[in-house]
C-alpha cells in the first residue's frame, strides 16, 4: 500500500511540474483589447493644461471625457470654473456657416486662443469639403502615379464669450502671422526668413503681399548673406533633408533660426561648417519608380571630420553681419540661449523669439567636445567682445541648464552639479558668486518661475521628500536672498506644475503609475485653491484595466536602492508561474520607468496580457535626476554598466514573488534598449534566455559623436606638434556574439537616420560569422520609431515572446489588423 502512496504522489508531482512547463497559450484577445487605437476610446485627457491670460490670473484648458470635450475659464480670485461657451449654441452658429453637421457632444475645434481683449477667442474648423492642396503640381512632379490629392478646407472663427456672436476671419494681416517660414521680429515691422542657405528679409508691407500670393512679382526681398551653401547654410536650413525634399523645396522660403533683440534692430545665429564632415546613407527602396539615395551629413565619435560651430551677430542700423571671434576650444559647440515665453504668450501665434539678454548683451555657452568644461558668456555688444561669467570643469561630462537673468541684468542664476547633486547658484553678471540657493542631497530639475519683486525663486526638484519615490516631482521656493526651502505641493505622487507670469498661482497636476490622474489650483503659499479634474478612466476599468505595482529592489552592489514597477496580465493567477519580461532603457539621459499614470501601454501594460509579468527598473548609471555619481556610474562602460542591476533586479523578485519563473527571463528595449537587450543576451546568456532587440546603436562607434562621446567619453590629446586630437575607444555587441545560446530577434528600420542599420546589420553579421541562429526583420521605409509600422511590430514581438517564453508555436493569422479586429477563441 505504502508503494502505491508512493507511485501517486510521484505520478503528481511530475503532473505538477509537466503543467508548469507545458505550453501556455499567449492571449492575444487580452493584448488586442488594449491596442492604442482602442486605447483612444478609453482613455481621455489625463491632465490639465493651463493657459494663462495675459491681463488677469486667470486661466482657460480643454478637457475631455467619455461624454465629449468642454472648454473651462478660472477665476483664481473668485474660486470659479465655467464653461468659456455653451456648445451646443456654438456648434449650432458653426453648422451655419459651414453647412456641416456640428453638436455640441462632438464640437471638434482646434487652436483656440484668447485675443487681446481678454473677451474673444478665435479657433479653428475643419470642413467636410474638399480642396486640392497648393502643392499639387509639386506632388504629381515628384510621384507620377498619385492620385488627386485633397485636403480638408479650414474655417477661421472669432467669438465673444460675452456678446456670443461668431465671425468668420479671412484678415490678411491674422493670417500673416500663421506663416511657418517667417521669423517675425518683436515689433512686426521685419521678417527674416532663408532662401538657398542664405539670409533674406523684408517689411511688414511686402510680407502682406506675400501673405496674400507668395510668388507676387511685387514683392521686395533683401538678400543679407551670399556665401551660404550646402553644409555651410545660414539660419538652420539644410541639415539632414532628405535629398528628394531637400530639392523640391530648394526655391521656398525656409523659417530661419535667428533669435531677435528687444529692440528689433539686431538679432544673432549660430552657423555650422560641416562641409567636411563624412557624408552617411539610407536607400528609400519602396519609392517608385526607383530607390532612391538619401544622403545626409553624420559626424561619427573620435572622427577628425566635425561640424565647425560659428557665431554670428546683425545689425538693421550698421546693415553689417558679423562673425563673433569665440573660439575657445577645439570643435566647441555653442549654446545660443533664447527668453523663455511668458505663459500668458502662448497662446498666440505670433511668438517672437528673442535672445537671453538685453539690447547691450545677449547670452550664450561654449563647451569643449569632450564636455568637460563649458563656459557661460555674454558678448559684449558696444566693445565686442566675449565676457565669460562662470567657468564649470569636471572629470566626466558637464550638464547645465540655461540660466536665469534677472534684477535687470545685474545676476544670473545658474544650474550646476559641481557639489555632486545639480543645485541653483546665484552670480552678479560681473562673475561674482554671490550663495548657493539650494543644497543638499536632493536634486533640482528646472526653474517654474523667478518672481523677481519678491525675490524669490519657484522651482522643481526631486528626491527630498523623506519615504517617496526619488524621482517624484515637486513645486519648491527659496529666497534669492537665502534662506529654507519649502515644499509648495506635497503628497506622495509625480506632480507637474504650470505657474502663471506673476507666479501667484501655479495649476497641479498629479498622479502614480497606479492612481488615477488629477489636477488642482493652489496659491504660491502652497495652499489650495480649488479642484480642477479628476480624469475619466471608467471605460479602461470596464475594459478589465488594472493598475501596475510599483516596487523597490537594491543595485547589484547591495546598496543602491532601485525603483520599478511590475505589469501583471488584466487576468492574473497568483498560483501560476508566469515568465517574466524586462522592458529595459540604459539611459544615461534617462530610465524607462514610469511614474505617473500613461497612456502608452504597448512595451508594458500591454505586453504582459500574453500571459507575462514585464518590469521596468533604473540602473546606476541611468536617470540623470539623482546625484551625480549615479548619472555618472556608467561613464567609460557604456555597454555592460546597467545589466549587473537588471538581472539582480529578477532575482530579488523572483524571491519574493513565487508566480515569477525566473528560468524564463526576457528582456525588450528599443534604440538604447535594443542595444541593451541583445547586450544582456551575450554577458549574461545563461540568465536571459529570449530578447526583442529593435533599432539598437549595437556599435556606439558609428551612433552620433554627441551621444556616444558623451556618454562614454572621449579622450582629448595634444600630440608633440601642439595639435589637438581625440581618441574614442567603446566596446560592442558583435564583440560577445559568440557568446549568444537563446532565442534572439533583431529588428531595425531600412531608413532609420538617427541609429543607422548598420548597427543592426553589424550585429547580425557578427551571429552569422559565429554560426548562431537569430531572427532578423527589417521594416521598409521605417525611421527610427518605426512610424506606420509599430502595430505591426507589436505582435511580430508578441509571437516572438509567446512562441520562445510561453512555448505557444500556434499564434493567430498573419494578418495583424485582424487580429485587433477580432481573435478567434480557440486556435
Amino acid at each position: 500500500m505504502k508503494k502505491v502512496y508512493l507511485l501517486l504522489f510521484c505520478w503528481l508531482a511530475i503532473g505538477a511540474v509537466q503543467a508548469q512547463t507545458s505550453p501556455t497559450q499567449g492571449n492575444y484577445e487580452l493584448a488586442a483589447r488594449f491596442s492604442p487605437e482602442k486605447l483612444k476610446k478609453m482613455i481621455f485627457s489625463t491632465s490639465v493644461d493651463a493657459h494663462w491670460l495675459k491681463k488677469s490670473d486667470r486661466f482657460w484648458y480643454e478637457y475631455e471625457t467619455s461624454e465629449g470635450k468642454n472648454w473651462y475659464i478660472v477665476n483664481p480670485a473668485t474660486k470659479t470654473k465655467t464653461k468659456l461657451f455653451d456648445n451646443d449654441l456654438l456648434a449650432a452658429e458653426i453648422t451655419k456657416v459651414v453647412r456641416d453637421p456640428f453638436d455640441g457632444q462632438h464640437l471638434d475645434i482646434s487652436n483656440l486662443k484668447f485675443l487681446e481683449d481678454e473677451n474673444t477667442i478665435e479657433f479653428k474648423v475643419k470642413s467636410t469639403q474638399e480642396v486640392l492642396k497648393k502643392d499639387w503640381e509639386e506632388i504629381k512632379a515628384k510621384n507620377r502615379n498619385a492620385k488627386d490629392s485633397l485636403e480638408k478646407k479650414t474655417f477661421v472663427f472669432r467669438y465673444n464669450i460675452n456678446t456670443q456672436v461668431l465671425t468668420e476671419i479671412t484678415d490678411p494681416e491674422e493670417e500673416a502671422k500663421r506663416l511657418a517660414w517667417a521669423n517675425i521680429s518683436p515689433d512686426s515691422s521685419k521678417v527674416v526668413f532663408a532662401r538657398h542657405h542664405n539670409l533674406y528679409w523684408m517689411d511688414k508691407e511686402n510680407f502682406l503681399k506675400a501673405v496674400k500670393d507668395e510668388k507676387d512679382s511685387t514683392i521686395v526681398e533683401h538678400q543679407l548673406t551670399t556665401d551660404g551653401e550646402k553644409d555651410y547654410t545660414y539660419g538652420g536650413w539644410g541639415r539632414g533633408e532628405d535629398n528628394v525634399e531637400e530639392e523640391k523645396n530648394k526655391d521656398k522660403r525656409k523659417r530661419a533660426s535667428i533669435l531677435w533683440s528687444d529692440n528689433s534692430k539686431q538679432f544673432v545665429l549660430t552657423r555650422s561648417d560641416a562641409r567636411e564632415v563624412k557624408d552617411l546613407w539610407v536607400i528609400h527602396n519602396t519609392r517608385d519608380p526607383r530607390p532612391t539615395l538619401e544622403t545626409y551629413k553624420y559626424a561619427m565619435p573620435g572622427e577628425k571630420e566635425q561640424p565647425i560651430a560659428e557665431l554670428y551677430h546683425y545689425s538693421f542700423d550698421t546693415e553689417t553681419l558679423t562673425k563673433l571671434d569665440v573660439n575657445t576650444f577645439k570643435d566647441q559647440t555653442i549654446g545660443l540661449w533664447s527668453k523663455d515665453i511668458p505663459a500668458s504668450n502662448r497662446d498666440d501665434d505670433f511668438k517672437p523669439v528673442k535672445w537671453l539678454g538685453d539690447n547691450d548683451y545677449f547670452y550664450f555657452s561654449i563647451t569643449s567636445r569632450d564636455l568637460k568644461r563649458i563656459d557661460i558668456c555674454r558678448w559684449n555688444i558696444k566693445e565686442g567682445k566675449k565676457e565669460v561669467i562662470v567657468e564649470e570643469r569636471s572629470n566626466t561630462y558637464i550638464d547645465i541648464n540655461k540660466p536665469e537673468i534677472i534684477n535687470n541684468g545685474t545676476e544670473l542664476i545658474h544650474w550646476s552639479e559641481r557639489d555632486g547633486w545639480g543645485h541653483f547658484y546665484l552670480y552678479g553678471t560681473d562673475g561674482t558668486l554671490k550663495r548657493q540657493l539650494t543644497f543638499g542631497p536632493y536634486h533640482t530639475e528646472s526653474v517654474a518661475r523667478v518672481d523677481e519683486r519678491a525675490r524669490m525663486l519657484y522651482f522643481i526638484a526631486n528626491g527630498r521628500e523623506k519615504g517617496e519615490d526619488p524621482y517624484y516631482e515637486h513645486l519648491f521656493k527659496v529666497s534669492l536672498n537665502g534662506g529654507a526651502v519649502t515644499l509648495l505641493n506635497p503628497g506622495d505622487y509625480n506632480h507637474s506644475v504650470s505657474m502663471n507670469d506673476r507666479a501667484t498661482f501655479f495649476v497641479n497636476n498629479f498622479s502614480r503609475v497606479n492612481t488615477v490622474p488629477a489636477s488642482a489650483l493652489y496659491d504660491n503659499m502652497g495652499r489650495k485653491v480649488m479642484d480642477l479634474e479628476t480624469a475619466d478612466l471608467n471605460s479602461l476599468f470596464a475594459a478589465g484595466y488594472k493598475f501596475p505595482q510599483p516596487y523597490k529592489v537594491k543595485a547589484d552592489d547591495g546598496i543602491t536602492d532601485l525603483y520599478g514597477v511590475m505589469y501583471l496580465p488584466f487576468d492574473f493567477d497568483s498560483t501560476k508561474k508566469y515568465p517574466i519580461i524586462q522592458y529595459v532603457y540604459p539611459g544615461p539621459q534617462t530610465e524607462a520607468v514610469n511614474k505617473s499614470f500613461g497612456r502608452a501601454m504597448d512595451r508594458i501594460d500591454r505586453l504582459a496580457q500574453f500571459g507575462f509579468v514585464v518590469v521596468t527598473i533604473g540602473n546606476r548609471g541611468g536617470h540623470p535626476a539623482r546625484s551625480k555619481w549615479y548619472h555618472n556610474y556608467g561613464y567609460g562602460n557604456l555597454r555592460d554598466y546597467g545589466l549587473a542591476d537588471k538581472k539582480a533586479a529578477v532575482e530579488q523578485l523572483a524571491d519574493r514573488h513565487a508566480f515569477i519563473d525566473k528560468s524564463r527571463v526576457g528582456i525588450h528595449g528599443h534604440s538604447g534598449g535594443g542595444f541593451m537587450s541583445t547586450a544582456a543576451m551575450l554577458v549574461y546568456p545563461d540568465f536571459f534566455k529570449v530578447a526583442v532587440s529593435s533599432a539598437g546603436n549595437h556599435e556606439n562607434n558609428i551612433y552620433n559623436r554627441w551621444w556616444s562621446e558623451k556618454h562614454h567619453g572621449v579622450k582629448e590629446v595634444i600630440t608633440p606638434k601642439g595639435d589637438t586630437t581625440f581618441i574614442y575607444q567603446i566596446e560592442r555587441n558583435p564583440d560577445l556574439a559568440k557568446h549568444l545560446k537563446g532565442r534572439l530577434l533583431l529588428v531595425t528600420g531600412d531608413v532609420d537616420n538617427n541609429v543607422h542599420p548598420a548597427n543592426t546589420i553589424r550585429m547580425a553579421n557578427a551571429l552569422i560569422k559565429a554560426n548562431k541562429r537569430f531572427d532578423f526583420i527589417i521594416l521598409p521605409s521605417q525611421r527610427h520609431g518605426f512610424g506606420d509600422m509599430t502595430e505591426y511590430f507589436f505582435w511580430r514581438m508578441g509571437d516572438y515572446f509567446v512562441q520562445h517564453l510561453l512555448g505557444d508555436n500556434t499564434p493567430p493569422p498573419v494578418d495583424m489588423l485582424e487580429i485587433q479586429r477580432e481573435i478567434p477563441k480557440t486556435k
